[in-house]
């Protein structure tokens, strides 16, 4: 048998996490059947994490992603940009062109779309920010 299971939580998963969160399962599940082979597997969401229900395209609004549909939409299936959340029964996705609305019913998939060059602005920025902010205070 094996078990996969992914970890996500606001903050972000380490090491660390998915060491105990698989010593927890690893001693139930040897408690429950001894004798049992199994492989486990415990891993984050990833920073392409896959947005899966309604509520994750409101919890990472200002986040990047690619949603592919089913059906052609403004004529494409994969489209690229912010997410805005949702407006009823459609995801509101910015992209180059404005606002995107997607129908729920019509995503193949969607997952964030990991920007290492955002990443590396923001500390810069943040540094910027805390060193700024240590003269002034003297």
């Amino acid at each position: 048998m094996q078990f996969t299971v992914t970890i996500d939580r606001p903050g972000g998963v380490d090491l660390a996490l998915c060491e105990r969160v698989a010593a927890r399962i690893n001693a139930n599940l040897e408690a429950f059947d001894a004798g049992a082979n199994y492989t486990l597997e415990v891993q984050s969401a990833g920073l392409d994490r896959p947005l899966v229900r309604p509520a994750d395209y409101e919890r990472f609004a200002g986040k990047r992603a690619r949603i592919v549909t089913s059906l052609t939409v403004n004529g494409g299936k994969t489209h690229r940009g912010t997410l805005r959340g949702l407006r009823g029964e459609a995801v509101i996705l910015e992209t180059d062109r404005g606002e995107l609305p997607l129908p729920i019913a019509t995503i193949k998939s969607a997952n964030l779309e990991y920007d290492p060059r955002g990443d590396l602005q923001r500390a810069k920025q943040e540094r910027k920010k805390a060193h700024g902010s240590s003269r002034h205070g003297k």
